[in-house]
């Protein structure tokens, strides 16, 4: 199963939510102070230039792999049909690959349109989420031992594997929206 395709409306509704927040948001800053309005948008500014060079590489990442990644392989290794083996490599690969939402996200979508099923999908965000090798190693570890760390990397190694499946179920049964 492909992604599917998205109307130019439904693609830019959550943009157009967020934008909204936003004209909200800093309709009432200006209300209660003026200053208020001003130092968030400063904030703005500042955070958008701290996380560019993250955004940067992970759509550089992303445009990668929609050229390097042939279909055919995808769906062989990670398809709506590649069952065990795809929640498999989905999931090491979400635990393994470092960097944040800004990385990730794109570089799901880039997997997304290259024919990475709706489980496989699952299984990397939900490994990324809950057992990234990164975090695990810098600051999980030192602060909480590797007993700690690996009973709960123990307990937490199927559910990638259950949010794939039970994703899977509920996206077939879904209606396009």
């Amino acid at each position: 199963m492909s992604p599917p395709a998205r109307t130019s409306a439904k693609r830019y509704k959550s943009m157009l939510t967020i934008l909204a927040l936003a004209a909200l948001a800093t309709g009432y800053a200006l209300y209660k102070d003026p200053n208020l309005a001003w130092q968030g948008a400063k904030g703005a500014g500042l955070l958008f230039w701290e996380v560019l060079p993250n955004l940067v590489a992970g759509f550089l990442l992303a445009g990668m792999v929609q050229v390097l990644l042939p279909r055919d392989l995808v769906a062989a290794y990670a398809g709506e049909d590649s069952g065990w083996t795809g929640l498999s490599i989905a999931t090491l690969a979400g635990a393994m690959t470092p960097g944040g939402p800004f990385v990730q996200f794109p570089l799901v979508a880039s997997l997304w349109k290259a024919g990475t099923g709706v489980g496989p999908i699952t299984a990397y965000i939900t490994a990324w989420s809950l057992m990234g090798f990164q975090r695990v190693l810098v600051w999980e570890a030192p602060f909480m031992g590797w007993r700690y760390v690996t009973a709960r990397l123990l307990g937490s190694a199927a559910i990638p594997f259950i949010t794939g499946i039970i994703t899977t179920w509920i996206f077939r049964r879904l209606p396009e929206f």
